[in-house]
Order: structure tokens, then sequence, then C-alpha cells
């Protein structure tokens, strides 16, 4: 988390090509860089276009990512592949955190974060998401509405203590959920202002400790866990009927999400991105003011 020339803002692009539907995707990309934008920072969308990686998509760019048919889902393992065979690509938070990092950009900002899917059936779950190590591994400020809520959210929160992550709750006592403002699960530290957030990360460079800086932040359209829980639980169950693994389950959980709330759960993930967006500029505004 080295200290900020200029406020810089790092936006993946899976939500592009898998997270949302088109012209939902098109429009929710250029939404969060106008977002960023309207708090003074300016917006790095990453992706792979052709097999060369871009810091910074342009509009055409993210046109071609939210439209073409083949966008591969890149994570760090197909980073390498994707580059080789010219592939356009269209990078989670693993790969995402990977770029930014490379090209000097120390903020993130996500809807929410990989980790320990649920088991289905009474069957133990060994899908764990590269975006947990990548968390440990790279030293950005990541701000998320939590961990995504089709996980097991308390394996991941228990798999982001074992690595060593710290999670900030900003204005929160507890991670938030996606969906939900609140969970059973406490964060490390709360933080109330960007520029408290700001202090913490240059703490955390001067120490040389590894790792990202995980803002969580409550969602500003929170859906009602009695309405969201059932639909997660029948979508789980579906996709392991369908023998879905790896990258294939999230968008397919998502999609199914939209289904079963008729739309509820895509205008609560339009909201919070943009919320995640915003916040994470205000953060690498103050990141630059700091000494």
């Amino acid at each position: 988390m080295p200290h900020a020339s200029e406020p810089l803002v790092a936006l993946e692009s899976t939500v592009i090509a898998h997270g949302l539907p088109h012209p939902e995707n098109e429009r929710a990309a250029l939404a969060l860089e106008a977002a960023v934008r309207a708090e003074g920072a300016e917006p790095r969308t990453i992706g792979l276009i052709g097999g060369e990686a871009v810091v910074g998509l342009s509009p055409a760019q993210i046109r071609h990512l939210a439209t073409a048919e083949g966008v591969r889902k890149v994570s760090l393992r197909d980073l390498a592949v994707a580059a080789a065979r010219g592939l356009d690509g269209a990078t989670t938070v693993a790969a995402t955190l990977h770029l930014a990092h490379r090209a000097g950009v120390g903020v993130f900002a996500t809807g929410g974060i990989g980790g320990v899917h649920r088991a289905a059936a009474g069957r133990a779950s060994w899908d764990v998401s590269a975006d947990l190590d990548a968390l440990a591994r790279y030293p950005l400020v990541v701000v998320c509405a939590g961990a995504k809520a089709i996980l097991d959210l308390e394996a991941t929160r228990e798999a982001l203590e074992t690595r060593g992550v710290t999670v900030v709750g900003y204005g929160c006592d507890t991670m938030p959920a996606f969906y939900s403002r609140a969970t059973a699960f406490p964060v490390d530290v709360r933080c109330d202002t960007s520029e408290e957030v700001a202090a913490l990360a240059l703490a955390h460079t001067r120490l040389g400790l590894p790792g990202a800086l995980l803002v969580t932040v409550p969602p500003p359209e929170p859906l009602p866990a009695e309405e969201v829980e059932p639909a997660i639980a029948q979508a789980v169950d579906e996709a392991a009927a369908l023998g879905l693994r790896s990258a294939e389950v999230t968008p397919f959980l998502l999609r199914r999400l939209g289904a079963l709330t008729g739309g509820r759960t895509l205008g609560a993930n339009l909201a919070l991105l943009e919320e995640n967006a915003r916040v994470a500029a205000r953060i690498a505004r103050a990141l630059v003011r700091e000494p």
C-alpha cells in the first residue's frame, strides 16, 4: 500500500462479463466509474483485451467485455493462459488485485469477495476462492460489502483471520453480508471516516505487513434475510444437482438469485457496488492527503 501520488481506484471486470446481464452490466460499469470520479478520484477498470492486460479500460473496451461471446473469467491461475492465447478476459478479485498492485494502484472497490462456498445437501465443500489467498498476498485497500452472501460466511470469516487479513468495519461493528447490513461476525476494527482508514493503511505499510486491508461497507439497500436465505439455499442445491464447479458456480448462483427474488437482488447489488466505489474514492483521496 505505497503512498499514492494521485487518487486511483481499481475496479474489477467479472461483474461486467459474468455478474450482471446486458445492458445492466455495461451501465453498471460506467456508473461505477462515474461514482469514483464524482468523489474526486480516477477509476481504473481492469480486464484483458486480446490477451493484453488493461488497467483502465476505455468505454469501448467495457462495451466489448459486456457484449462479446466467450469472455473468459480470469483468476490468478488463468492470467498467463489468457495472455498467451490472446483471449478476452474479465478479472476476478484475485486477478484484479495482482494487476492493480503491479500497476501501482493501491485502492480497489468490488461488490463482495469470494470465499468458502456453502456445502450442498450435507456434503463438505472444498470450493474455496483464490480471492482469499490473494487478499493475504497483495497490500491494497479493498472496499467491499463483505463476502458474497452465497458463501459460508462463518468459514470465510475464519479463513480471513487465519490468513492475517485485517477486516475493517466502515461505520459498522460486524462484517456485513452483501445483501445484509450485519452478521454475527465481528470486524477487527471499526473506522467511521476515510481518514481513519487511510491512517490505518499507512500504519500497515510502515510495519511492512503483507496483504490487504479489507474495508467492509454495509449495503445501502439491504434485503431481509428471510427473503434471501431460502433463495440462496435453493440456488446452492440446484448448482450441486447440475454438477457445477469452480468458476461456473458464482455466476449461476447470482443469476438464480435474481430470478428467485424477482430481480430484487440485482437492484441491491447495483446499489452496493456504487456505494463501495464512492467509499473507495474517498479513501484514495485521503491516502493522497496523508503525509
